[in-house]
């Protein structure tokens, strides 16, 4: 009387990996504008936890992860570059 599990079917916990990968690329870009050492710090660890979760969107979570890092090292340099405030 057992039933198989639905194929196909996603966990709720990837489709809110995937958001947490699209919020950490979208705060990780707005990091390198505003204030990088505030923001981006914060994409980042959406990004880990959205790549520790995994499922589905591994590769959305390890391409945030590889934007937010590469945001914050933009991010740092413009800021000092330009003389706006780093937090």
């Amino acid at each position: 009387m057992s039933v198989p599990p639905a194929a196909g079917r996603a966990r709720p916990a990837e489709a809110v990996a995937g958001l947490l990968a699209a919020a950490a690329i979208f705060v990780s870009l707005m990091g390198i504008a505003y204030r990088p050492a505030r923001l981006v710090p914060v994409a980042i660890l959406l990004a880990l936890v959205a790549a520790g979760i995994g499922g589905r969107n591994a590769r959305l979570a390890a391409f945030a992860v590889a934007i937010s890092a590469l945001a914050f090292s933009v991010g740092m340099a413009l800021a000092v570059l330009t003389g706006h405030p780093l937090y």
